[in-house]
């Protein structure tokens, strides 16, 4: 009788694996792999080789703390020459004498997670187990038939490979990008991202329901939405915070990328991070699910409504200098963020796959808990309210109207008329490019078209029809050139009287701080003309000066100012209203890379601000950092105050160890001029063979 087999060594094969299966950027000091596709291992037994017939090899795998077969978190598979269908597979791949290689195959639909290797060898009567290690199972964009399956190769580079990105910010009339290193290959981010999982309240409840759901896209998109934040007392990761007090923390607008975040949750036992806003819970939450293998992607909504009672009005009450006369829960955001994620639905009807939107940012509870999605896009576009998740949320974010009421001195209410203001612009960083993409049209029909008012019957919504100035009166605020921090600059009422007849009004020019999520603050520019006649078919030009002394003390770190203009008819007592949010902006950090880029040799970047402002700049911080390039994050504190129009500067060595397209980030904090950002692109050479 042929004596036992004994496993001596054996080979994960990490580094080949990891570039089979594109997770060689996660290092290769663990096998990474995604379902669906094969992947190969080495065992070295001592004495004698592998015999077919003679000796049996079979193995198990399992995830989660109680494996079991009918839950899919557990499989026992024999090595054979005619791999099942949709199950767990071993093939001999090729022997070598005592070596044997064989081809390990998850199927298409299985769990993802981290899952131990056991190796059982019988030959006749005698058996051993071995424990071969532990490998990480992903989804897999690039298989036919994984529910989050992408066909387009430059798609999954973007939205499942690529570590860096852009996202928009700004104004609807003023665009801006921030760079964001989502860094989901960074060293530890996988660990964490499963650590977060199995934080999670479902899986604390019922870890064997919660590990066998991990198979689905959408109930994972649904755990990564409310655990991002931690309004359920989740142990989530970021805390929401909007009122410009950040001393405890970090602003929300100095982070640059999430690997920071994710490394402060696990470092303080998974307390939440200080603080967050709507870009940073969806960066976080895009990291996240790129880092499980699933394509995804930070989407911005330009005016995006919060409609809290579900009416799809938006009911915004002002007094005659443009001020908010009482405080409605309804709210204009000049922009949101959130994620879509690229998945079928298989628990919807047939045409609701494709991108699904994730809001991890805490506004509404879904189901008892403050997340939102994955709402089918396509749902949204077509008004179907009904379907899972969260749709008329969403809908109303892109959809509700807005009526702004005008309390007089008496107090008495009038109605003002404002076209559409709701859902514009919706970006999303463009395919392998650092330009914008508008996808607008993918959540609505185009303005005005017999489609819209069908999605609208659908959805029980009137759009009220009122065009711009249905008096013949119109209003616009334009913006002579751009508006840089520190200087002051003139905004202008553009009026035009469209009828025979000559009018005369009292015209309110008003210029307040605003926050992005639509709360203003004190006044910086007032024009009050009690008496403006405008004659038939004429245009006035009215400019209103912003001082930069009056703007500065109380510019909050979104630099936003927003004008309002309230043109009042005597004669007949309506009133005609305009808006226009004004983003200040921050000077430009410039980065130069000297040096040729290649793999593991030193960089040097030259990095330089010039302060535009009047007063000198103190407690000045560069952070710099990069997915590939520099090992975590690097911060230089400047020792000296910035003079006026003076160069804030430093050089910082690097050297960059991934090849290929990289982002290197930079940020830049002081006491009176914050958050601001620039990034520059250097492509790394490969190391030659």
């Amino acid at each position: 009788m042929a004596e036992e087999l004994e496993l001596e060594t054996w080979d994960l094969q990490c580094e080949s694996n990891g570039r089979e299966h594109r997770t060689a950027e996660m290092g290769c000091q663990q096998l990474v792999v995604r379902r669906g596709q094969p992947f190969t291992i080495t065992l070295h037994f001592s004495g004698r080789g592998y015999e077919e017939g003679v000796d049996k090899l079979a193995f198990n795998v399992e995830t989660g703390p109680c494996p079991i077969e009918t839950s899919g978190t557990r499989s026992h598979f024999a090595l054979t020459d005619f791999p099942e269908e949709g199950a767990w597979s071993a093939v001999v791949q090729q022997q070598d004498g005592a070596a044997l290689c064989v081809s390990l195959c998850s199927p298409a639909s299985a769990c993802v997670g981290r899952y131990s290797l056991t190796l059982e060898a019988s030959t006749g009567y005698q058996g051993s187990s071995f424990h071969i290690g532990d490998f990480v199972l992903l989804f897999n964009a690039w298989h036919p038939e994984d529910t989050v399956y992408l066909r387009d190769e430059d798609e999954r580079r973007e939205y499942v490979l690529s570590q860096q990105g852009l996202i928009y910010q700004g104004a609807r009339d003023y665009i801006t990008s921030t760079p964001w290193n989502f860094g989901q290959f960074e060293d530890d981010i996988l660990a964490i991202c499963l650590n977060l999982l199995d934080t999670n309240p479902k899986f604390l409840r019922d870890q064997n329901r919660d590990c066998s759901r991990r198979n689905d896209p959408v109930y994972i998109g649904r755990v990564v939405s409310a655990m991002v934040n931690c309004n359920d007392e989740d142990r989530g990761v970021l805390l929401g915070r909007w009122d410009d007090h950040y001393d405890d923390g970090m602003s929300p607008m100095a982070w640059i990328g999430s690997v920071d975040i994710l490394k402060r949750w696990k470092k303080f036992g998974c307390q939440p991070v200080k603080y967050g806003q709507c870009w940073v819970f969806a960066a976080v939450a895009c990291t996240v699910m790129r880092c499980l293998g699933i394509p995804s992607r930070v989407v911005t909504n330009y005016n995006s409504a919060h409609d809290t009672n579900g009416n799809l009005v938006i009911d915004r009450y002002m007094n005659e200098t443009g001020m908010e006369e009482r405080r409605s829960k309804d709210m204009i955001w000049n922009f949101h963020c959130w994620v879509e994620s690229w998945m079928s639905r298989p628990d919807l009807a047939p045409g609701y796959d494709g991108w699904q939107a994730l809001d991890p940012t805490p506004q509404e509870k879904s189901e008892g808990v403050y997340c939102c999605g994955p709402a089918p896009v396509k749902a949204i576009k077509e008004g179907d309210l009904q379907m899972k998740y969260d749709i008329p949320f969403i809908f109303a974010e892109v959809n509700a109207d807005v009526v702004y009421w005008i309390v007089q001195r008496d107090g008495s209410q009038r109605k003002s008329t404002h076209s559409s203001v709701v859902g514009k612009n919706i970006s999303t960083k463009s395919v392998g490019r650092d330009s914008r993409e508008d996808i607008t049209h993918n959540y609505k029909y185009p303005e005005g078209s017999e489609k819209e008012r069908e999605v609208f019957a659908k959805a029980e919504h009137e759009k009220s029809s009122l065009s711009e100035g249905d008096e013949g009166l119109h209003v616009k605020i334009k913006l002579s050139e751009g508006a840089n921090n520190g200087s002051d600059f003139d905004v202008f009422a553009v009026i035009s009287n469209d009828t025979d007849t000559e009018r005369v009004c009292r015209l309110m020019l008003c210029a307040r701080t605003a926050s992005y999520n639509g709360t203003v603050g004190p006044q910086c520019g007032m024009k009050d003309l009690l008496n403006l006649t405008l004659g038939p078919r004429t245009v006035q030009s009215v400019p209103l000066r912003i001082l930069y002394e009056k703007y500065g003390p109380c510019l909050t770190q979104d630099n936003i100012i927003k004008v309002v203009a309230l043109l009042t008819e005597y004669e007949t007592g309506d009133v005609v209203l305009a808006m226009r949010d004004v983003y200040i902006q921050n000077p430009e950090i410039k980065i130069r890379v000297l040096g040729e880029p290649m793999q593991n040799r030193k960089l040097v970047a030259e990095i330089t601000l010039v302060n535009p402002l009047a007063v000198p700049l103190n407690n000045c911080v560069f952070v710099v950092e990069g997915a590939g390039l520099t090992e975590g994050q690097r911060i230089k504190e400047l020792e000296d105050p910035v003079e006026p129009q003076a160069e804030a500067k430093f050089r910082l060595d690097f050297v960059p160890r991934q090849a290929g397209l990289r982002k290197l980030m930079v940020d830049f904090e002081s006491d009176k001029l914050t958050g601001v950002k620039g990034y520059r692109n250097v492509i790394i050479a490969p190391l030659p063979k």
